[in-house]
């Protein structure tokens, strides 16, 4: 789109407060979607990040957005609402890309980055469910700020890994801090290459075999002393069996094993632009046969169950559904239908125990058939509710 046909997010700010839902799709400066129509905006800091990146919105909706204002001689009134429990998570998204803007520009981010582990932690354990349904089910693709959700998603993987091998506090919060920071040196790279269906060019290849050393004496200057957090960062590539980078390292702590695992694992259940997601079934046992059954794997597997929460499953009855709790064992969990027993979509749902004989789950929905069925994009909201926090 022309720039004529563009207005800077900063010329529109009396238009936007927080609590509210945007009246307008913001896109980034490579028209990339940030946020959609409707999206409740989270912070004054989400406002400033988006300003930060170069953010507009279509000049002809302001322009009638004004119109309407106008025309009605009063403001328009208030839809603000207190934010829920995944506002708070949009939230996260927006204070870790300004947290990582301090560790790119060389300023003191330790602080801020341990806060930023701690409200993870706190909504994780707020409700597991709701962190993994929104890695899996991500309704709302948005590449360009892939490297932001990704870390929160390796995050949350790693807590419930770490909580179901019983970890201690220390070691969860030193998880988190890695998954937080380990690609801080190519934020950017990540969003492209999340758009892009080319292979990497040799000049990414680099980029990408240098980020784990790069990333690590990025936390150095901005004040990052914990020498465990730099070495988890800087070994989450590598592997035991001496084939990982950039050192080709053979002993390797378990901290930055669990880190690549759960990098690598998030990685290939989401989607790029020219691709689908990896069934969950295929990448956790790929990562089974990869770790020859070990405890990080067997960890992970245990924790999301066959069927975690965001899986589209298939029910006895015919209904397709999307999974909302991990249930008693790995087969059973609590779904939510969304079409009928016909596999024409419901407009609202309705919960199902796969414990039942008539509700038991016959198999998961592969991305492709979803597309095929056109089924709908499920925001959390519709399954949850709005949960506080």
């Amino acid at each position: 789109m022309s720039d004529s046909h563009r207005i800077a997010l900063a010329e529109v700010v009396d238009l936007l407060e927080v609590g509210r839902p945007l009246p307008f799709h913001v896109l980034d400066g490579q028209d990339r979607r940030l946020l959609a129509e409707g999206h409740v905006l989270v912070s004054d800091i989400q406002l400033e990040m988006l300003i930060a990146r170069g953010a507009w919105v279509q000049r002809s909706v302001v322009q009638a957005l004004r119109a309407q204002h106008q025309a009605r001689g009063t403001p328009v009134p208030s839809s603000r609402r207190t934010l829920s429990l995944f506002d708070h998570w949009e939230r996260l998204v927006w204070d870790l890309d300004a947290t990582l803007r301090l560790v790119l520009a060389g300023k003191p981010a330790g602080d801020a980055l341990t806060q930023l582990a701690e409200r993870v932690e706190a909504l994780v354990r707020r409700d597991a469910d709701v962190a993994l349904f929104m890695m899996v089910r991500q309704h709302e693709p948005r590449f360009a700020l892939y490297a932001l959700l990704h870390a929160l998603h390796t995050a949350t993987v790693l807590l419930v890994i770490g909580q179901q091998l019983g970890w201690d506090a220390g070691r969860l919060r030193l998880a988190v801090l890695g998954a937080l920071t380990m690609n801080v040196s190519m934020l950017e790279l990540q969003a492209q290459m999340a758009q892009q269906a080319e292979p990497p060019s040799p000049r990414q290849r680099k980029a990408i075999q240098e980020h784990p050393e790069a990333s690590a004496r990025l936390l150095r200057a901005a004040g990052v002393h914990d020498g465990l957090w730099q070495q988890s960062v800087q070994e989450h590539h590598e592997r035991p069996q001496g084939d990982g980078y950039p050192r080709g390292l053979t002993q390797v702590r378990e901290e930055a094993h669990a880190l690549r695992i759960a990098d690598v694992f998030t990685a290939k259940i989401s989607a790029r632009a020219h691709r689908a997601p990896m069934p969950i079934q295929l990448a956790a046992k790929q990562l089974f046969q990869e770790e020859r059954g070990g405890p990080l794997a067997a960890g992970l597997i245990k924790a999301l169950g066959l069927y975690p929460p965001g899986e589209w499953v298939e029910l006895r009855n015919g209904e397709v559904a999307v999974v909302t709790r991990r249930g008693g064992n790995a087969t059973t969990p609590r779904v939510a239908s969304v079409t009928n027993a016909s596999g024409r979509p419901v407009v609202a749902t309705v919960e199902r125990d796969t414990a039942r004989p008539e509700f038991a789950i016959t198999g998961a929905l592969g991305a492709a058939l979803a597309e095929k069925l056109q089924l709908p994009r499920i925001p959390p909201e519709r399954v949850y509710g709005l949960i506080p926090l």
